[in-house]
């Protein structure tokens, strides 16, 4: 049997599967919550180039690209957001959105990806 902390830090190590849909619905409300709460920084068209961003040491990149630093995968994308990344500019989301709106914000950036297809999900 595992202990609390040996299974926190499984599951820590294995991003989750995304359950929501990606549907029309779920990347339309993913788009709204991208536009108030990400564009500032990774910009109207997710190239990493917003204006707040400008400010930011390392710059925040850009989330058309097919990888990701942090991780490429829809769990990976997730956490990112759930949590916020130590020592950037990018903070924690999941205050701020429930999860079910997390995961429609990576459907969102799925959809506006260099090909969504390929990508590891």
């Amino acid at each position: 049997m595992l202990s609390a902390i040996a299974l926190a830090a499984t599951l820590q190590a294995t991003p989750p599967a995304n359950p929501v849909a990606s549907d029309a619905t779920s990347i339309a409300a993913g788009k709204k919550l991208y536009a108030s709460n990400c564009a500032s920084c990774h910009g109207d068209t997710a190239q990493g180039d917003g204006r707040a961003g400008k400010q930011l040491n390392p710059p925040p990149p850009s989330l058309v690209d097919a990888t990701w630093i942090h991780g490429s995968s829809d769990g990976e994308i997730f956490l990112v957001i759930r949590d916020g990344v130590k020592d950037t500019g990018m903070k924690s989301f999941g205050s701020r959105m429930t999860t079910h709106q997390i995961w429609d914000v990576v459907n969102y950036l799925r959809s506006i990806g260099p090909d969504s297809a390929s990508t590891p999900r």
